[in-house]
């Protein structure tokens, strides 16, 4: 019987300690502060904050929501300085300076503990509370947590947005289950939190002006820095489609850009690894196969992008289409005797 007691109270004691822990997370997560940030150039986001402000009524660690224009015209300027009111703060640059700088001055003017990145070009399937709460029930279990990516289920009426659309929908809307096998392949900032002391360590790169890879440069930051990356099911809706043609140019400045940083890591076996353009890149070059790729895109690149500007996309032609373009830039930025052969059009350069 003094056994059985004794066990007893073990198993007592085991409930209180379980108990005192749960305490103690809800006590932590009551006193801490997260800022919701959002970037934005020339993009009405009023019914966005309307809904994050509906929702931070219900989850009160979320404590502000803070507008990063960048260098938006006057009509919007004046929009989101209406928004101002209230946990919104607005932080405003007069010109253009990129997607990390705009950023990094969000990161500074923030409060909180944590930091929320969202797109201004989302929007949130089901309610905002829901949205809010989940972050919440999952904040302990990493430093950066990623929300992923949606798409609508229906393609866009205007075949002018079939290319993002279906990009986005084949090749970015991934499970977690699915995006927590390649940690690092799948981040993003479109949707993401990230716990503030990460950015003691690094910021993002400002040196990146234009479109593309800033996200695969902070990615291979925290892969080198040994900071994990979860993915949970918590996506928001890519709502801003561009049209073929403006995402042909955003693809042509993010390859550009994806090559300078090639050039300038210092772990290309590390970077590379969780690109698929680069790791096909280097199998290219094994088979000294890098040099007819670009002779490819050179002859070839009117042609794809007529292909790619149609209401029926070809998702392994856009394939080609980039790895051809790196291999281009990849001979630009190596300057290569072989270029006066390709006669490369100045738009392109």
């Amino acid at each position: 019987m003094q056994f059985l007691c004794q066990t007893a109270d073990l198993g007592k004691l085991e409930i209180y300690c379980i108990f005192d822990v749960a305490n103690l997370l809800v006590q932590i997560i009551s006193k801490m502060k997260i800022s919701i940030l959002i970037p934005v150039h020339d993009y009405d986001i009023v019914a966005l904050i309307h809904w994050m402000k509906g929702g931070m009524e219900k989850v009160p660690e979320f404590s502000e929501i803070i507008i990063g224009d960048d260098g938006s015209s006057e009509d919007f300027k004046k929009k989101y300085q209406s928004l101002a009111v209230d946990k919104v703060k607005l932080v405003s640059s007069e010109k253009n300076i990129g997607r990390a700088s705009i950023r990094n001055r969000l990161i500074d003017k923030a409060s909180g503990d944590y930091l929320l990145f969202i797109d201004a070009d989302t929007m949130i399937r089901g309610t905002a509370r829901n949205y809010l709460q989940k972050w919440i029930e999952n904040i302990h279990r990493a430093k950066v947590i990623s929300g992923g990516i949606l798409y609508s289920d229906t393609p866009p009426g205007d075949p002018d947005l079939m290319l993002r659309w279906k990009f986005g929908r084949k090749r970015q809307q991934k499970k977690a289950s699915y995006r927590n096998k390649h940690p690092y392949s799948s981040f993003t900032t479109f949707n993401v939190m990230i716990e503030r002391s990460v950015f003691s360590k690094f910021r993002f790169y400002e040196e990146l002006k234009r479109y593309g890879h800033e996200d695969t440069l902070f990615s291979y930051q925290l892969n080198k820095a040994g900071i994990p990356i979860l993915h949970i099911d918590n996506g928001l809706i890519h709502e801003g489609l561009e049209s073929n043609k403006d995402y042909l140019f955003k693809t042509k400045d993010s390859i550009e850009n994806l090559s300078k940083l090639y050039d300038n890591v210092t772990d290309k076996i590390t970077f590379s690894s969780t690109i698929p353009i680069l790791r096909i890149y280097q199998l290219l070059n094994v088979l000294r196969l890098s040099r007819l790729f670009a002779l490819v895109f050179i002859r070839f690149r009117e042609r794809m992008e007529i292909r790619l500007d149609a209401a029926k996309v070809c998702l392994p032609l856009f394939s080609l289409y980039k790895i051809s373009m790196f291999c281009t830039y990849r001979e630009i930025h190596h300057r290569r005797k072989l270029l006066p052969i390709f006669k490369i059009p100045p738009d392109i350069i």
